[in-house]
């Protein structure tokens, strides 16, 4: 049974009284036919589910019985940390009731619906809420009282990832940054914007925004204020009606990737620059007096380095940032090596089926781990874990996974594929189709709750929510035909990490973000870093003194090592860059850039 007491609501169909044979029996009937048009909600109220998915055949027909909203019944799980509702033509507005009854909610995903053209009542306030999707919608404008929620006090205060992407948008809500002002990435892209509002750019509106995409809209002008986003590492505004480019925008102090490809821009210089130049030179070229104001000589990249060397010198010499100053002995060291670098280099080719499943990857090698001694490979498990568990939050916003680089034969096809036409060998387990391993996991997590006589599942059980009502799963396929990996479930045998694994092969999946992924990603290799230096300087408790350990973790021997790092104790890793290119072999994304990496810790020196 259900629990019951005041953390638990339920929704009671009111009372009908009608002509012959009603009363309590024509109320218990009508109860019986919502719970039966909605078994979803029966079954996480009875396991006490955090996570819910909508999805599929037959929701259409069922939400439109609803009046084109969601059931009522849906607002009284308080528990729900996760919730999506997906491909549904006939839902144009959440109704009443969301805020109020799911108060813990940290990712709500309401793409590819009908919602429009505003939403009413308004979303917020949703206090926990962490990343909101509305993309693939019909929303219109998101005025006070059908939009994201109130202004003051901040209706999504703690809210780091909005996608509105692919909507009618013609303007964005004035007190968007009040509303949310812990915005980290807020995607734009596919809308009819003709302008920013004013105060998305003053000081201090946005301090964590980091990624701006605004791409195929109708923006006619970029305000110079966009230099108080002191946190902005990507913008995107290609294909939109610019004809200039605010030479303020070089003062943004992590601005590393721009895109302006697409506008007609009155400095043809310029606009030559944006279809082929690095973000660096175009930042230059405005900073010079570009974009067709003047003709100012643009500074080479030597002398702007010359001159960022001089101030550091002066603040070294002044005792500036004498707090910051660590031990070179105590430092993690993590070398970049580059694309131009690296004739093996990996490439991942992803399929356009991903696109509705699971569409956003990112990848990369690291080489030098040292997993051989005492429990160096369970700590590096354990961090994976922890990872999942608070960034990835419990797998619902992205996953990871880890391969042994040596059992990785490449090329690989990140693609979508029918659950019964592909086959994976669990870790653990025998090669199984990806349908009949979905189904011996239910049967287990059943036969769990009932031997343990709770409603809790633990292990791989608590992810099969995820790919509830999904056609098509996720795989990555290696040369050989071989799935290695299928997210956000299991990765393959073929490729687990043993103690003997130096090199490895890292990947980051999500259906939220481009940028959740990176974050996710920097993360797990600052976490390697930490766990290879404490490894190394806890020798007397691991067997390093072991040749073949030596000579397995490649330490001492590997041409790539940087020279010196031995004298500090601070053997670095390398980080090789990995590409994802789409099926013509236009290049989707590579990681690490530029703009990867970038660590404010000071213990922490990244060699590029």
């Amino acid at each position: 049974m259900a629990p019951s007491g005041p953390d638990r609501k339920f929704h009671r169909l009111p009372r009908k009284r009608t002509g012959r044979g009603c009363g309590s029996g024509g109320t218990m009937a009508a109860a019986a036919a919502v719970s039966e048009a909605w078994p979803e909600l029966d079954l996480a109220e009875r396991e006490r589910r955090r996570e819910l998915l909508l999805t599929g055949p037959g929701l259409e027909e069922r939400v439109r019985a609803a009046g084109g909203r969601l059931p009522p019944r849906l607002f009284t799980l308080p528990l729900l940390h996760y919730l999506e509702v997906s491909g549904c033509g006939s839902l144009r507005e959440p109704g009443p009731g969301l805020a109020q009854g799911l108060p813990q909610l940290h990712s709500l995903v309401l793409r590819r619906n009908a919602l429009g053209p505003g939403l009413s009542p308004e979303l917020g306030p949703l206090p926990a809420l962490r990343v909101l999707d509305l993309s693939g919608n019909a929303l219109e404008a998101l005025p006070p009282g059908q939009g994201l929620g109130p202004a003051e006090p901040p209706g999504l205060p703690q809210l780091q990832s909005l996608n509105l992407s692919g909507n009618r948008l013609r303007e964005l809500p004035a007190d968007l940054a009040r509303c949310a002002p812990r915005l980290q990435t807020l995607n734009l892209t596919g809308n009819r914007l003709d302008a920013f509002p004013a105060a998305l750019f003053l000081p201090g509106a946005l301090p964590l925004l980091s990624e701006l995409a605004a791409a195929d809209n109708c923006l006619r002008e970029l305000s110079p204020d966009i230099a108080h986003l002191a946190s902005l590492k990507t913008l995107d505004l290609s294909n939109n009606q610019l004809s200039e480019i605010p030479a303020e925008l070089a003062d943004c102090p992590k601005l590393k990737d721009i895109n302006f490809r697409g506008n007609r821009l009155r400095d043809k210089r310029l606009e030559k620059m944006v279809s082929g130049c690095q973000t660096r030179s175009i930042l230059e070229y405005l900073r010079a007096g570009g974009r067709g104001r003047g003709r100012g000589k643009a500074e080479g990249p030597d002398k702007e380095e010359g001159r960022r060397k001089r101030r550091e010198r002066k603040k070294r010499e002044s005792g500036e940032g004498a707090d910051a100053v660590v031990d070179e002995a105590s430092r993690l060291l993590l070398r970049v090596l580059h694309v131009s670098e690296n004739p093996t280099l990996l490439t991942v080719r992803a399929s356009p089926e991903v696109r509705d499943v699971r569409p956003f990857f990112v990848g990369a090698v690291v080489r030098g781990m040292n997993l051989r001694p005492g429990n160096a490979l369970k700590r590096f498990l354990s961090c994976q874990t922890k990872l999942h568990e608070d960034l990835c939050e419990k797998r619902t916003v992205a996953t990871i996974a880890t391969h042994d680089l040596g059992a990785v034969r490449g090329p690989l096809l990140y693609a979508a594929r029918p659950p019964q036409d592909f086959k994976i060998i669990p870790l653990g387990r025998r090669e199984v189709k990806a349908k009949d391993l979905v189904r011996q996991l239910q049967l287990e997590a059943e036969e769990h709750r009932k031997q343990k006589k709770r409603q809790s599942v633990s292990g791989l059980h608590r992810y099969l929510h995820l790919l509830d009502g999904k056609e098509h799963y996720p795989c990555l396929v290696d040369a050989d035909g071989d799935v290695i990996s299928f997210p956000p479930i299991t990765n393959s045998e073929k490729t687990k990490i043993k103690k003997t694994t130096s090199d490895l092969f890292l990947e980051v999946t999500s259906a939220a973000s481009l940028q959740i992924c990176k974050d996710i990603m920097d993360a797990l290799i600052l976490k390697m870093a930490e766990i290879n230096k404490y490894t190394l300087e806890n020798r007397e408790e691991g067997s390093l003194s072991d040749p073949e350990s030596d000579a397995v973790c490649g330490h001492g021997s590997d041409p790539k090592a940087t020279p010196g790092a031995e004298a500090t104790g601070s053997t670095p890793l390398v980080v090789e860059q990995v590409r994802v290119v789409d099926e013509e072999g236009h290049l989707k994304v590579v990681y690490p850039s530029k703009t990867d990496l970038d660590f404010a810790a000071a213990h922490v020196t990244v060699l590029r």
